[in-house]
């Protein structure tokens, strides 16, 4: 069965308490499951990382290498910020998803821009926390090679 992993930015570990009209209620316990099901419904095996320090994501996209078949990120602040994760991806070189919960583009300017968009396979925002199940719908897409139904 193919392997993807979600991994997850700063804060995130705050689901469910931290600005809960922009990011909602769920936990990110919540949030794993959810993706674990989903995934399991197209047929991938899904892993699960979260970190609020860009060295270890940066390191957990190397540790990535070789061992899954696409990923679905929410770089959280990173996003805006980080060459570094964006290099950590181009090494991992699978197909990810960039995620974001909130409408990116509705909020604070500096949040409109993105290191990871033009690089990824597909980008959802302001989906609340279904965007991870929309993600790992189109990564089955990608990894099981049915995308190019969709052109």
């Amino acid at each position: 069965m193919p392997v993807i992993a979600v991994v997850n930015g700063p804060n995130l570990d705050r689901l469910g308490t931290r600005e809960p009209g922009i990011y909602g209620t769920e936990t990110l316990a919540d949030v794993e499951l959810r993706c674990r099901d989903a995934g399991s419904a197209v047929g991938l095996d899904t892993r699960f990382f979260q970190s609020n320090g860009e060295g270890a994501l940066v390191d957990h996209l190397h540790d990535l290498v070789g061992a899954v078949d696409g990923l679905v990120i929410n770089a959280a602040a990173y996003t805006h910020t980080s060459v570094a994760i964006r290099d950590a991806l181009q090494v991992l070189d699978v197909p990810f998803v960039e995620v974001h919960i909130s409408n990116v583009h509705a909020r604070e300017s500096f949040r409109h821009t993105s290191y990871l968009s033009d690089i990824a396979a597909g980008v959802i925002v302001g989906c609340g926390t279904q965007g991870y199940e929309f993600a790992i719908q189109r990564l089955a897409r990608l990894v099981h090679g049915d995308a190019a139904k969709d052109e």
